[in-house]
């Protein structure tokens, strides 16, 4: 997808997001693999924030980014890696190419095998971290303009491969994870039953793989149920897309700017030149608009 665009208070930019699905045996591994081609006029930065997500991988080639996420700053890495979020990430970047990869939970554990809960809320440098430097020699061969995506593509993948293990919790991750997107979950109680575990099972399973417990899961589920369908929606009221578990408005605006630190209303009159063609691109072309609300498999 390709948008020209001037945000208030921005320079001229081009922004273009490009997705690709993962080969069968990494689906329930990775969300997408995407390419994000980003032009401004020179010297100049777009600033975005990204909503709460799995945990990522991103290489920068061109400039890379400056990336806050609450007291958390990273800048001038190639190779920036977030763990799951339950709050934005702000980042300022200039005309750059990014490869992306998204990691479901299962991803999580089969290819970085680490308590997801350390890394929640977090960036790291890729190239520096003892365990994310396994991915590291990514970097120059997704800034090598002589080779296709094709051979990208290809790239990523015999790397997923090498590092890719079985994990001994696979059936539960699965598990709690398709429980997870129900949007008729009300209570943990449910949400256990669902994923055919006990609740302290479900709390393990959900802090060591998935980075939040199981009840503030549930509240970013239904956050990003909510911003994803007014993203979507043309410009409609808050009111007129807000998922049907929260009591009130006011109880939205709390959740709001609980998960992206601003009000509805603030959020709806920013520019977001990143945010926007992720959504819109990612929603026509994969049918799912955010990481958080992608199936398992």
């Amino acid at each position: 997808m390709g948008q020209d665009d001037r945000g208030e208070g921005q320079s001229a930019y081009r922004v273009a997001s490009h997705f690709h699905a993962p080969p069968p045996e990494f689906s329930a591994l990775i969300t997408t693999f995407y390419r994000l081609e980003l032009e401004t006029e020179p010297g100049a930065e777009l600033h975005d924030h990204m909503q709460p997500e799995w945990g990522s991988m991103r290489f920068f080639c061109g400039s890379t980014p400056r990336a806050r996420l609450n007291d958390r700053e990273l800048s001038g890495v190639r190779f920036g890696v977030s763990g799951p979020s339950s709050n934005p990430i702000h980042f300022w970047l200039g005309s750059a190419k990014v490869w992306g990869i998204g990691l479901l939970p299962l991803g999580w554990a089969r290819l970085v095998d680490a308590d997801a809960s350390e890394f929640a809320n977090t960036l790291h440098n890729g190239e520096t971290h003892p365990l994310f430097s396994k991915f590291a020699g990514l970097c120059d061969v997704l800034c090598n303009d002589s080779l296709s995506v094709d051979d990208q593509l290809a790239a990523i993948c015999d790397t997923l491969a090498a590092l890719d293990r079985p994990h001994r919790d696979e059936a539960k991750i699965i598990r709690a994870h398709r429980a997870l997107l129900d949007e008729e979950l009300a209570s943990v109680a449910d949400f256990a039953e669902q994923a055919e575990m006990s609740v302290r099972t479900l709390e393990r399973v959900c802090l060591r793989h998935f980075g939040f417990p199981p009840k503030l899961l549930m509240r970013r589920q239904r956050f990003m149920r909510s911003l994803t369908a007014f993203m979507l929606s043309g410009g409609k009221n808050w009111s007129d897309v807000i998922d049907a578990h929260y009591h009130d408005q006011s109880h939205f605006s709390r959740e709001f700017r609980h998960f992206m630190g601003v009000t509805p209303t603030e959020f709806a009159a920013e520019p977001h030149p990143f945010l926007d063609s992720f959504v819109e691109a990612r929603a026509r072309l994969w049918g799912s608009p955010a990481l958080t609300l992608d199936k398992p498999d």
